[in-house]
């Protein structure tokens, strides 16, 4: 594996991530009075969810999540699958680790998905928001959830597997 790139791949995606885990995630939390952003919910939301969390946001939190938070969550999904990808390829050899880089790639996937349906109901005023908007961009958090929690187990697995090998050796 290129170590040089994994790694700076690595810390572009930690930089993402940790900039929305410190900076705009906890922002949104605070423009809508404490809701939890669509981004925090893995287990889905309903209509009710929301239409509370669209009109609790109001225009300049709506504005927000579709400018700075929209801009980092674009660049997460590409930079955690390169990253995901490359370290199952150089722990997994052969058609195994091709397997577990479409399950990344699902993870992703299901991530831009979510982004873009949750975007369109950003766009909409809370009350135009419909019931088959909602179950779209949910079903979409909740698969992305599960792809990543997935890939994030059989990683920690197979690192601990490859920790051990190596343990024994010394």
């Amino acid at each position: 594996m290129k170590r040089g790139l994994f790694w700076l791949m690595f810390a572009l995606m930690a930089g993402v991530y940790g900039a929305m885990l410190i900076w705009t995630l906890p922002q949104l939390k605070l423009l809508s009075g404490g809701l939890l952003p669509f981004d925090l919910r893995p287990g889905g939301y309903d209509l009710a969810e929301a239409q509370a969390l669209l009109a609790a946001l109001g225009a300049d939190g709506r504005a927000y999540y579709l400018g700075v938070q929209q801009s980092l969550d674009s660049a997460y999904p590409a930079l955690y699958a390169v990253v995901m990808v490359l370290a199952f390829r150089a722990l997994v050899p052969g058609w195994w680790g091709r397997v577990l880089g479409v399950l990344v790639a699902a993870g992703a996937g299901f991530d831009y998905l979510e982004n873009a349906r949750v975007a369109v109901m950003l766009r909409a005023e809370p009350q135009a928001v419909t019931e088959a908007m909602v179950a779209a961009a949910s079903q979409a958090t909740v698969i992305k959830s599960v792809a990543v929690a997935v890939a994030l187990v059989v990683l920690s697995v197979l690192l601990a597997r490859a920790g051990g090998r190596r343990w024994w050796r010394v």
